[in-house]
């Protein structure tokens, strides 16, 4: 499949890729949009998702990055990453006990893709 195979795709991914430049120079705020506006146009694309999550839980906004984590592992459900920043994001939140089984199902997962 090409470049241009799939327009929405690759506008999805420059947007991705603008929210990821604003988010290293800690434009949080522009990372988000960024993000937001990538997922608008791709609603399938993972690595936006697991920006918008990162980027949210920078900001404290815990609830709304949980959920972008959430939908993260639900297109990613065999990534081990996708399960250990969920992890992440509900220890922060202080849900220890559903942050323990996210931790878990992503050691599961590194184990089984040896």
């Amino acid at each position: 499949m090409t470049e241009n195979a799939n327009p929405q795709e690759s506008r999805a991914k420059a947007l991705y890729k603008q929210g990821f430049a604003s988010f290293a120079k800690g434009e949080v705020e522009d990372a988000i949009a960024r993000y937001r506006e990538a997922i608008d146009v791709a609603p399938g694309l993972a690595i936006a998702w697991n920006g918008l999550a990162l980027a949210l839980a920078k900001q404290g906004r815990l609830e709304a990055a949980i959920e972008a984590a959430e939908k993260l592992v639900e297109l990613e459900p065999d990534d081990p990453l996708s399960h250990t920043n969920l992890s992440r994001i509900l220890m922060q939140k202080g849900l220890i006990p559903e942050a323990e089984d996210a931790k878990a199902r992503a050691m599961s997962l590194q184990m089984k893709n040896r």
